[in-house]
């Protein structure tokens, strides 16, 4: 298994990654306009993607967008679309791919925003510091 920094070469390893995420939390699959607009957003640098290979095939990912956080006054990212393959999980690659995505990223900390059900999981990974609770903007 390999660790990656995803760009734009593997256009169909993470079209289906990211519709394997979106399934899985019940949100409707992206569309060809919405996975455009994301990969000019990988090509922009304005957000980054992670992923794990094995045997050439993109079977894990996740991504960080890097912003300015005042939890420690440097740059932090938030920590999302967060999906391996049902059948390559519980063999450590989500500790593996997080490590991986946090030191490559070169930002100074981590946050996640996580239904209840995914706590655990999450602290479980090395996102133990509560900050409260985190809302969306209903516009």
């Amino acid at each position: 298994m390999d660790y990656i920094h995803i760009t734009n070469e593997y256009p169909d390893g993470l079209k289906a990654l990211q519709i394997g995420y979106k399934q899985e939390i019940g949100e409707e699959a992206p569309t060809d306009e919405n996975l455009d607009s994301l990969f000019a957003a990988i090509e922009k640098g304005q957000i980054f993607f992670y992923g794990c290979i094995d045997g050439g095939r993109l079977i894990a990912c996740c991504s960080i967008t890097p912003t300015y956080s005042t939890f420690n006054y440097q740059t932090g990212g938030v920590f999302e679309d967060f999906y391996i393959l049902p059948e390559y999980r519980h063999k450590g690659i989500a500790r593996q791919l997080v490590g991986f995505a946090y030191r490559e990223s070169g930002v100074g900390s981590l946050t996640v925003g996580c239904a209840d059900c995914d706590v655990k999981m999450y602290r479980s990974l090395g996102f133990s510091i509560p900050l409260g609770n985190l809302l969306a903007f209903d516009c």
